[in-house]
């Protein structure tokens, strides 16, 4: 099966990896960016999305697809202005929660299928959809030694409790400043040092070295789909403290220690919670559950419904997928 694919970020970490398990269940990519350049806290411009739409059109029409695969709802558009592959749909959070949230929505009914990451997603999104998550590299997020991790990414205040921040604070939807006031109120009431690890732009590979030198994932986001940081964060055992957004509450279920929160004291409370008990959590478990394996065999039956393959699909789904299909053309 061939696909074409659509995205902001050519070089998403979640999106080559899925890609990479799907290659090796037969699925082959090519791989259409959109124009211009971009950095990872500068949004596109509604140009480099019209500039996109002349090449999307002449890549379907002369390549030898099976589908298009849309990642992010402002490719959506682009993506239904061919009219000769199907669509399929993956919505990534704040393309649902946002200012883009009208065009994912405009989108996603036109679309052959559509794939969110969470429950609350496929709520907000008010469309027929399906659920998955983006899976987790069980063999490159796995737990290490907390001490040789620390020397890894060269932390070396022993006496110090690190809470890890893995984002660019410029990214709003974060609450980086959020995740300051719980730090700073944290670390006067305890006796230990406490400080924040704003860790961001460094190697996918070298991310699970800062989850397992890290005494807690701390995650302040305003929304989410489902945080990738918080499953690769569940793969090496690190404690959680987020907010409850997207598929958080669920991803957590059963977790010790880690704790779900709607407020800045109840923030606080879970975080001094775990450092104080100095324990890695049972996160490992509920990780298998979204495997990178688990998510990849589930896009791929996705796939394989939309291009028509020999797959068993429910009948009331097939309609849907027919009748989506007769809006674009």
């Amino acid at each position: 099966m061939d696909v074409l694919t659509l995205t902001t970020y050519a070089d998403a970490p979640f999106m080559t990896q899925q890609q990479a398990a799907l290659e090796e269940r037969g699925v082959s990519f090519s791989t259409l960016p959109v124009a211009g350049e971009v950095a990872a806290d500068v949004d596109r411009s509604p140009t480099d999305y019209l500039r996109t739409i002349p090449r999307v059109i002449r890549e379907a029409r002369t390549g030898d697809y099976d589908l298009i695969h849309a990642h992010y709802g402002l490719t959506g558009p682009m993506a239904l202005a061919q009219r000769r592959l199907p669509v399929v749909l993956s919505l990534w959070g704040s393309d649902v929660h946002g200012p883009v949230a009208p065009v994912s929505r405009a989108s996603a009914r036109l679309c052959d299928e559509v794939v969110v990451m969470s429950e609350e997603m496929r709520t907000a999104l008010g469309v027929d959809c399906r659920v998955i998550p983006d899976g987790v590299d069980l063999d490159r997020f796995q737990p290490e030694p907390q001490a040789r991790a620390k020397r890894r990414v060269g932390w070396d205040d022993t006496d110090t409790a690190n809470v890890l921040f893995p984002y660019p604070p410029a990214r709003k939807v974060k609450n980086h400043p959020r995740a300051e006031r719980v730090v700073t109120v944290v670390d006067n009431l305890l006796e230990r040092p406490v400080r924040l690890r704003t860790v961001y732009g460094v190697a996918h590979d070298a991310v699970a070295d800062y989850m397992n030198a890290a005494d807690a994932l701390l995650l302040t986001s305003d929304s989410e789909g489902s945080p990738n940081s918080v499953k690769e964060a569940l793969a090496c055992n690190l404690p959680i403290v987020a907010t409850d957004v997207g598929d958080v509450q669920e991803r957590l279920a059963g977790v010790e220690p880690s704790h779900v929160a709607s407020s800045d004291e109840e923030l606080v409370r879970g975080l001094i919670d775990v450092l104080e008990r100095g324990e890695r959590s049972n996160g490992r478990e509920a990780a298998h559950e979204v495997s990178i394996d688990r998510t990849a065999d589930r896009m791929l039956a996705v796939y394989e419904a939309v291009a028509g393959r020999d797959v068993e699909i429910d009948a009331e789904a097939e309609t849907r997928r027919i009748q989506r299909k007769g809006r674009v053309e």
